[in-house]
């Protein structure tokens, strides 16, 4: 899997999200209004999340395994389409990759799997388990913001705020943060 590449090195305010299933949760929405580019991990169901999430900032986003013709609108094909299975980010101070997470099923070998396929990576974000998972003991790091639509939130509809610039890189569950 090779993934598609785009840069947005001037991006310091980097929303993650993933799994809204065609439904954006509007707390997640109104969360995100400071994001500099929003990223979407995948199973996004619809080019309205992408639409909304747009007005916001840049977006950047993958197919998930939900992510298919027969689950869209039709009116949504060309957009469908456009979606790569992997998106390598550069960004100030290194390389996000995103991919929805399918690709490798079994959860307990996924992280290891990750940082062995983007071992220069900075960070990977992933969605699918619908599950927030902050994975920072080693880099990559080993992203996966949840679910941020009504689908399986378990407890909630959850992003992920990733700040970046001076060559540090800052995670944070509850926002951005300005110090």
């Amino acid at each position: 899997m090779n993934p598609a590449r785009a840069a947005w090195p001037a991006a310091r305010r980097i929303a993650l999200v993933s799994d809204t299933h065609g439904q954006l949760d509007s707390a997640v929405l109104a969360a995100l209004a400071p994001a500099d580019l929003v990223v979407h991990a995948g199973d996004v169901g619809n080019a309205a999340v992408l639409e909304a999430l747009g007005a916001l900032a840049p977006v950047a986003a993958v197919a998930g395994n939900n992510d298919v013709a027969a689950k869209w609108p039709r009116g949504d094909a060309d957009l469908l389409a456009t979606l790569p299975e992997a998106l390598e980010i550069a960004l100030a101070g290194g390389s996000l990759v995103v991919v929805h997470g399918h690709q490798w099923p079994r959860a307990a070998q996924r992280h290891a799997r990750l940082r062995a396929r983007w071992p220069e990576a900075r960070a990977i974000v992933y969605g699918h388990s619908h599950r927030r998972v902050t994975d920072t003991g080693e880099t990559p790091w080993v992203l996966n913001p949840g679910a941020a639509g009504r689908a399986r939130t378990y407890g909630g509809a959850s992003w992920l705020a990733l700040t970046v610039g001076g060559g540090h890189w800052r995670l944070a569950g509850d926002g951005f943060r300005t110090t």
